[in-house]
């Protein structure tokens, strides 16, 4: 299926998370900080990025912009997972760079539909 680096600080979300998206099919690495994300990113090429946005090191705005401004980064789809719905979370993820935005705790199925519409635009 597809490869999708998920981004968690949080060791209970990341491995609920990554043992659901495994059991869809897909190969899931992952990093733990914005800095990690940024590196991880660039260097696997990954399907589409899961980020969260409350990170350490650099948040995951930052680290959106950053992919950004790599040509590797540019194509990349990036979903934005924060548990902090507030009034324009949505658009401030957008203005970063993100594609989509999800909130926390995540709904499994909402989050696969959002997967696929972006790994494959034309379904």
């Amino acid at each position: 299926m597809a490869v999708i680096l998920l981004v968690e600080d949080n060791e209970l979300n990341r491995d609920m998370l990554s043992r659901r998206l495994i059991r869809a099919g897909h190969t899931v690495p992952t990093a733990v900080d914005g800095a990690e994300a940024v590196e991880r990113a660039l260097s696997l090429a990954p399907d589409i990025v899961l980020m969260d946005l409350s990170l350490p090191v650099i948040d995951g705005w930052e680290a959106t912009r950053r992919i950004r401004q790599q040509e590797a980064g540019r194509r990349v789809p990036i979903i934005a997972l924060t548990a902090h719905a507030m009034v324009g979370e949505r658009e401030r993820a957008m203005a970063a760079g993100c594609d989509d935005f999800d909130t926390k705790p995540v709904d499994f199925a909402r989050l696969l539909g959002k997967i696929a519409a972006l790994l494959d635009p034309g379904a």
